[in-house]
């Protein structure tokens, strides 16, 4: 019998206390090379403007093993849905049986912010207080509930394309956090001064320019998810050290760093390390107040299996799910 866990259940279960921590170990041991794990499968559904992501890991130290079926469909708002729908099926690695079904999306979104918030622990510059996000929607929320883990902003500026969501979004940061916040007109006035800036879109085009950027800025880039995709100009990633979440993935799957490669504008050594290597203390990451830092998130199997069992495990502890006889 497997233990079902939906979104509400997950609310109950998972912290952002708990998942920047657990992200920072699970990249560890994925750099480490103590992660099974393939760049993911990629299926497009082109009639219907969407993708198919297939994710398997098997992370041995944790003893977790499990699956993450992903589809992306950037036109589902107007749909009144979810861009992204996940699931995720978790097994026991010593008998393959199937330990849970859970909600993906939830994980997904939060799992993503958490490595984002660890990797601003680590990058960043120390007292950073100005973050600007490029995108309002719920990578945005949760970005900045992981990053109150990791910083104290004092002003959190907002820009995305319909200036209502931003204004909502500003609002809400301000209600909620008791933060500063505003909408910007502009991408460029919202970067501009920030010591952190978060793009979470999904935009096929760059929104976030690297003439915008202040010495010693730090970035988090989110979206983009495929070869044909930016969020970030070239000059953007070239000023830059960078930093990715799986090399083998970021030079296949991440437009912003496929894209400077192809102009040769870049190389693949302009990948300095994998964040896990940062995490492990293997890479000093930034070694001067004035460098700007980059990480690219692509979001990998292991966050996925590593908080779906770090889920089904408080389930079982505080007894929160639902049971699921497949016979």
């Amino acid at each position: 019998m497997a233990l079902l866990l939906g979104e509400s259940h997950l609310r109950q279960l998972l912290t952002m206390r708990d998942l920047v921590p657990l992200m920072e170990r699970t990249l560890a041991a994925f750099s480490a090379g103590r992660v099974l794990q393939p760049v993911r499968t990629a299926i497009p559904v082109q009639e219907h403007g969407g993708f198919l992501f297939l994710m398997p890991a098997y992370l041995r130290d944790a003893g977790a093993m499990g699956l993450k079926a992903v589809a992306l469909y950037p036109g589902n708002a107007a749909r009144g849905l979810p861009a992204l729908l996940a699931t995720i099926l978790l097994y026991d690695p010593a008998t393959g049986k199937l330990l849970g079904v859970l909600d993906g999306r939830l994980i997904t979104e939060m799992r993503t912010a958490a490595v984002s918030a660890a990797a601003t622990k680590h990058l960043a510059r120390r007292g950073a207080k100005v973050v600007a996000f490029l995108g309002a929607g719920v990578q945005a929320r949760s970005h900045m509930e992981a990053l109150l883990e990791v910083c104290r902003p004092v002003e959190v500026r907002v820009w995305t394309r319909t200036r209502a969501h931003a204004d909502a979004f500003a609002r809400e940061v301000a209600d909620r956090h008791r933060v500063a916040a505003a909408a910007s007109a502009t991408a460029e006035e919202a970067v501009r001064g920030a010591e952190i800036v978060c793009t979470m879109t999904s935009s096929q085009t760059p929104v976030l320019r690297g003439r915008w950027l202040s010495p010693g800025a730090h970035i988090n880039a989110v979206g983009a998810p495929r070869p044909d995709w930016r969020e970030l100009d070239t000059e953007a990633v070239a000023r830059s050290r960078l930093f990715v979440d799986s090399r083998a993935a970021a030079t296949v799957e991440a437009g912003d760093i496929v894209g400077p490669i192809a102009e040769g504008a870049i190389t693949d050594a302009h990948i300095l390390a994998e964040i896990g290597e940062v995490f492990e203390g293997r890479h000093p990451g930034r070694t001067d107040p004035d460098q700007i830092t980059l990480f690219k998130s692509l979001g990998l199997a292991a966050e996925d299996v590593a908080t779906a069992r770090f889920a089904y495990e408080r389930g079982r502890e505080r007894q929160v799910g639902d049971h699921l006889e497949l016979d």
